[in-house]
């Protein structure tokens, strides 16, 4: 597993901190808000429940794509557009958190947005 799976440091995040309940936000909006979060060191990842955003889904975010938390707003800001974190690899049960082959293609995709597309 990769980095994309701990926060980074400049996110703001705490160890054991609890983000459940708080508003989640890509670069272009809300997304939804933080059901559950797992803090297992190297699969550390929230899901998201998206509401009607995309149809009552929820969607799983490495630990990596969070940007930002503010505890006062309670809101967590990940990288990524709406359009593109609706289509990150759908997330359906819980037992893919256990899934090395669903984690790493979600790992995957969330590394391949943070590299600039080339001219």
């Amino acid at each position: 597993m990769s980095g994309v799976w701990t926060y980074a440091q400049e996110s703001g995040y705490t160890s054991q901190q609890s983000l459940a309940g708080f508003t989640v936000e890509a670069t272009d909006g809300v997304i939804g808000h933080v059901d559950r979060q797992q803090d297992q060191p190297g699969r550390q990842h929230l899901v998201v429940d998206t509401g009607v955003w995309v149809f009552g889904k929820s969607v799983l975010i490495p630990a990596g794509a969070v940007t930002a938390i503010d505890t006062d707003a309670r809101t967590v800001k990940v990288s990524g557009t709406q359009e593109e974190i609706k289509a990150a690899p759908r997330f359906t049960t819980d037992s893919e958190t256990a899934d090395d082959g669903y984690l790493s293609a979600v790992g995957d995709y969330y590394v391949a947005l943070r590299r600039p597309l080339a001219p």
